[in-house]
Parts: C-alpha cells; structure tokens; sequence
C-alpha cells in the first residue's frame, strides 16, 4: 500500500517553484502598498493587508480547462497563492469539500436550490484548517519559527496541526470555557496551551503584550496576510462546483469573517481571469444573538461594529465581540445587496438537529444558525424560494458535545 503524499508535485498543477504571481500586499482601508514576500501582521494604518496578483498572466495558466487534471484540494489554485518554493507547502490534504444538495431539507422549504457547503471535512475538522495552512506554509517560508494565536477553538486546532507539520512552536491562549474537544486537540498535537478566564479578545490582548519578548509570530485573524488567501478557496471551489456560476445567496457565519472576506475577492479574482461575469451573490452575515456586533452594525447604517458588551454563545465560533476586519465585511454587505441576521442558541441547536435528520451533516453550531437565519430571509422576502442558497457548515459538531448536551438539558 502507497502511502498518501499530499505534496504539491503529485497535484500536476505544472508550476514551477520559480514562478511569482504576487505583485504587492496593500492596506485594506488606505491602499498603500507593501513588497512582497516579508514578513508582515497589520499595515502602518493598523488595518488587515490583502495580497494582490499579476491576475493576467496567472489566468494563462490558471484556467478552466486545467484545473480538470489538478489535485482535489485548495492547491489546485496554486497561482493565486501566495507561496513561491512549494518545498515550504505545509499540508494535510485540505479544501475541495463537498457542495451537498440539501434536497430534503429544500423540500420543507419549498426550494429547489438549497446546498450546504460542507467544510467539517477539512483537516481538524473545520474550515480553519484552510486558512492556517497558507499561514504557516508562509511563515514557514519568511523563516518564523514559532507562532501564537488567540482562539475560540476551531482555528487553533487547526494551527497546531500545521504548525507540527512544519515543526514550530505554537502557543495557543484560548478562553477558559473552549469547548474540550478543542483544547484536548492542541495540547495531543504538542502546542502550548494558555487558559485565560475572558474571551478571545482577552487573549488576543495577551498575545500581543507577550509576542515580541518571546519571539512569537502572530497569526490572529486578519493580523496577517495570508489566513485570507486560504479562506478565498472557497468562493474559487463555490464557481467550479456550480459549473462556473455563482449561487444567488450565501449565507455565512461570521465571527471574524476572514471567510467572507476571502470569498468576496475570490470573486473579483476570478471576474478579472474572465471566469465570471460582474454579478456577485447577495452575502448575508450570521451571528448569535448573543454576540452579534456586525448584525448590530448592520442595522444601524454604521461603517464599523464597536464591541459587543458581554458576549456569550454556545456556538464559540461566534463569541468574537469585535473583528479587525469589520469595514470590510459592511461594506461587503451592502454592496452584495445582503444583510445582516443573528439567531438564538436555542435556535442553532434545533437547526443542527433538524439538518442533521434531513441530510446527515452533523453541524457545528455555528453552520446550523444558517437555517434559522435563512427562515427569517424568507419570511421578510429578502430571499425567495426561487433563488439558489448556499449555507455554510464551518465545523464538525462533535467538536461541541458541551453545546448541544448544555442545550438539551435546558
């Protein structure tokens, strides 16, 4: 039996290491540039920095003829990433996950088009494994040795995964609450766990007081440039699996939200290698209602989302009171023509049930507030029966036994 060997080479993606695609990053609220291929977390105005490509000449080998010969996994899209030597790609197989027609889950609906994009069958079983692979492997390549990250959960399973396949350091702080299939994963895969009574801000915060005194290469959300180039495969795979168009609706749950961002480039990409055309799906947020500051943000007309004053939620996914990219997102919202919808526990944990008995996909909480969130878009005509609908699963829900058993004995 061959054993399975998920570096690039076997994925015929006929790149040579040599060749660079990435022109420049660039600050996401001012637009100055930066070079390529250093080290980097926040630009000079404190704001998240997006990589930029030479899309003309990576769409002339980038194209939809050859991706029908690649690797089924994130690397197909090898020219819009950002790494140069593939001896520094750090993977263990992930993206390309199932788009599943929710059929019966429709028919209650009354919709013909209703799919779930399934990313618990990433590695670590969620879709953080997408973007902290391209973090690391670009850590790995700028020389860092060892990394931290505040986490919630998900994203730091994910990064001590990475992390010990690239053979650094990871130093993780998460909030004393983490769920503890999460915290049990870290510390089985060798990183450094830090419990810290608070949320995930609070850990954030202490990553950042300790991070240069100890030699630690931040990776928080959006705090560098390349967790976003991981997260965009989505919207790339979105446009190969409905055959090279875009769904009407997605609904994504957004803590955050480096995933919406990501799609929403992916997008313009893609329209500017002539894949697509302008139109663009609508992009809804969803959030718990107990922590629902772009929901907040949203509804008032504001351009960024102030802190959300004692946050709490079953879905930890979720329980992120203030995201760095949250301009971003809002100004996605509104131009997608989307919105903004926040559910209750007690709804999440019903949906995942009522999914899980219609299609069997046992959703994270965070994936199954899509449903009730989509109920309410229908009822306030926002979308109709008529329109394609993607909801995003972004997590496994083994990983919350606490959250459905905590639910459940209510």
């Amino acid at each position: 039996m061959v054993a399975a060997n998920y570096q690039l080479r076997t994925a015929n993606c006929e790149l040579r290491t040599t060749d660079m695609y990435v022109t420049h990053l660039e600050c996401s609220k001012t637009g100055k540039t930066y070079e390529p291929n250093k080290l980097y977390n926040l630009s000079e105005a404190g704001k998240p920095l997006l990589v930029r490509y030479d899309l003309q000449r990576a769409g002339k080998t980038l194209t939809k003829k050859s991706l029908k010969t690649r690797l089924a996994s994130l690397w197909r899209y090898r020219e819009v990433l950002p790494v140069v030597n593939d001896v520094n790609i750090v993977t263990l197989g992930e993206g390309w996950t199932p788009l599943v027609h929710a059929m019966r889950l429709g028919e209650k609906l009354g919709m013909r088009e209703l799919y779930i994009k399934d990313e618990s069958l990433n590695p670590t079983g969620a879709f953080k494994a997408r973007g902290l692979c391209l973090a690391i492997s670009m850590a790995k390549e700028l020389g860092v040795k060892k990394v931290a990250i505040p986490s919630a959960g998900n994203a730091a399973g994910s990064m001590a995964a990475y992390a010990a396949r690239a053979g650094m350091e990871a130093y993780i702080f998460m909030p004393s609450d983490t769920p503890a299939a999460n915290r049990i994963e870290c510390i089985e895969m060798g990183a450094r766990v830090t419990l810290l009574d608070g949320l995930i801000t609070d850990c954030g915060a202490e990553v950042a007081r300790r991070k240069d005194a100890e030699g630690w290469f931040d990776v928080s959300t959006l705090k560098e440039p390349y967790r976003i180039e991981g997260k965009k495969t989505m919207g790339y795979e979105l446009a190969e699996q409905f055959n090279g168009e875009l769904p009407d609706v997605i609904l994504y749950p957004t803590g955050g939200g480096t995933g919406l961002i990501g799609m929403w480039k992916a997008f313009d990409e893609m329209e500017e290698m002539g894949w697509i055309g302008s139109k663009r799906p609508r992009m809804y947020t969803v959030q718990a209602a107990g922590c629902a500051p772009i929901v907040r943000a949203f509804e008032n007309g504001w351009n960024e989302a102030p802190e959300f004053e004692n946050a709490s939620t079953v879905a930890s996914g979720l329980r992120v009171p203030r995201a760095i990219g949250d301009f971003i997102m809002l100004d996605i919202l509104r131009r997608s023509s989307g919105g903004a919808v926040a559910v209750t526990d007690e709804e999440m944990i019903t949906a995942a049930r009522e999914i899980g008995a219609a299609e069997g996909i046992f959703c994270a909480p965070e994936g199954s507030a899509c449903l009730p969130a989509l109920r309410k878009l229908i009822t306030s005509g926002e979308v109709t029966t008529d329109d394609r609908v993607v909801l995003f699963n972004t997590g496994a829900g083994v990983k919350y036994l606490e959250a459905f058993g905590e639910m459940v004995s209510r």
